[in-house]
């Protein structure tokens, strides 16, 4: 993570100081679920801590990242590092920290806490977007504009509708991110090759009750990271569908079409040298971000095989992507909802460029109204409007003006049903339908 791209509340989760502190909350809970184990089972109760001890543990035990730095210079392990520190600030209830543990299990299990603390911001994140965008395609309901398939005009649509469809996959996103963020706020603790050699599964379930997670119903000595692939490419598929919209806003900008701009600040500057820019640089931020996303899916599939139990190769990796991707996220979502909430729109620019191509975006509606109202064949009715066509689009002359004076034409088609053709609002009256089936209207 890089400060630049890093929401403070997304950096306060992966400090080593939040790392520590769920390492800490873990020890806690599976000291409690002994304690619950010796109490459920009293032919076990000298094996396990008293009520008083975990009293005691959850009093006293604190940490100190400087000191576990120090420690970790000598051990060359952190997590041994970490609890020689917890101990020095207990008594004898000490034993109980790490008891039946292997580090994984520790890690695995704070690392869901966290991801589950990450989720809650991505979810708000998520919703907050969804919201902005279903209130920019009301607006925008009914502002005709020009459709574009490969970039070229094609037919009208409306600004609204255009909205419409990133406002619906907003809600899948939220959908797959909350099935793929359930899947990774769980944990596991199994033992050192997951045969609970030495905890419990009565532990484990009762640990993760008090932590608030799902126990994994088996695992090595590490949870499967199949959980973590697809949770980390689902963070990568949101991130494209966000870099869709950026493209969007981007094309829109351009110089030549200019019918959207993003919100400009008093005293923002576009270019360090000509002082006229405004570039959409938010939007193309998201793009380059979008990309960073998708790579550390990439990692994420190489993290899921690991040599028979566990080996280490997936970990460092995760010290990265796992961070990164939330964060990366998390900000990516933030940017775009304020790009949306302050988006300039020109509903003036929209229209005025529905007529740079001289009218042929009705040309699909001529052929049909020759169809219906002649009774015309499809292929005649194709075959008298793509020559006009490309007479209006290679000598630069109005589309209807073409129309009107061709005799085949103008011999079936009444002016009436002609201005008819020529009326974008025909393209435009199943919008509120739309809207409803998405649940907007």
């Amino acid at each position: 993570m890089i400060d630049r791209y890093t929401r403070s509340e997304m950096a306060n989760i992966w400090s080593l100081q939040s790392q520590y502190q769920a390492w800490l909350d873990v020890e806690i809970a599976v000291t409690g679920g002994l304690v619950r184990e010796g109490e459920k089972h009293p032919e076990l109760a000298n094996e396990r801590p008293t009520a008083s001890e975990l009293d005691a543990i959850k009093e006293n035990a604190k940490f100190d990242v400087k000191e576990i730095a120090a420690i970790e210079e000598t051990t060359r392990h952190d997590m041994v590092a970490f609890t020689r520190n917890v101990s020095q600030s207990l008594g004898t209830e000490r034993k109980w920290i790490h008891y039946g543990l292997t580090s994984t299990d520790v890690v695995d299990t704070a690392q869901g806490l966290r991801l589950q603390a990450a989720n809650k911001i991505i979810k708000a994140d998520l919703i907050r977007y969804r919201d902005a965008l279903a209130k920019l395609a009301l607006k925008y309901k009914d502002t005709v504009m020009m459709g574009r398939t490969h970039g070229v005009h094609a037919e009208p649509t409306t600004f609204g509708l255009v909205i419409a469809r990133y406002y619906q996959a907003a809600v899948r996103d939220i959908e797959r991110f909350e099935n793929a963020s359930t899947v990774v706020e769980t944990g596991k603790l199994s033992g050192s090759v997951g045969t609970f050699a030495n905890i419990s599964p009565e532990v484990e379930t009762d640990a993760m009750t008090i932590l608030g997670l799902t126990p994994q119903p088996i695992g090595s000595q590490v949870l499967p990271r199949d959980l973590h692939a697809e949770y980390v490419s689902t963070l990568a598929l949101i991130g494209t569908t966000l870099e869709e919209l950026a493209v969007e806003i981007r094309g829109l900008q351009r110089s030549e079409i200019h019918e959207v701009e993003e919100g400009f600040a008093g005293g923002q500057k576009g270019s360090s040298s000509m002082p006229h820019k405004r570039n959409p640089i938010g939007s193309e931020n998201i793009v380059g971000l979008s990309r960073v996303l998708r790579g550390y899916a990439v990692t994420a599939f190489e993290n899921v095989p690991l040599w028979h139990e566990r080996d280490i190769s997936h970990s460092s990796a995760e010290r990265i992507i796992l961070p990164d991707a939330t964060a990366t996220l998390d900000y990516m979502v933030h940017r775009l909802t304020g790009i949306v909430e302050n988006l300039q729109v020109f509903p003036e620019t929209m229209q005025k460029n529905m007529t740079r191509t001289y009218g042929l975006i009705y040309s699909q509606r001529l052929m049909y109204a020759l169809m219906d109202d002649a009774n015309w064949s499809r292929e005649q009715a194709y075959d008298a409007v793509q020559p006009l066509t490309a007479i209006s689009w290679d000598q630069q002359v109005q589309f209807r003006t073409l129309v009107d004076q061709d005799e085949a034409i103008t011999a079936v088609l009444t002016k009436t049903q002609i201005d008819d053709a020529f009326d974008y609002h025909w393209h435009l009256r199943h919008v509120d339908d739309v809207f409803k089936r998405i649940g907007l209207i």
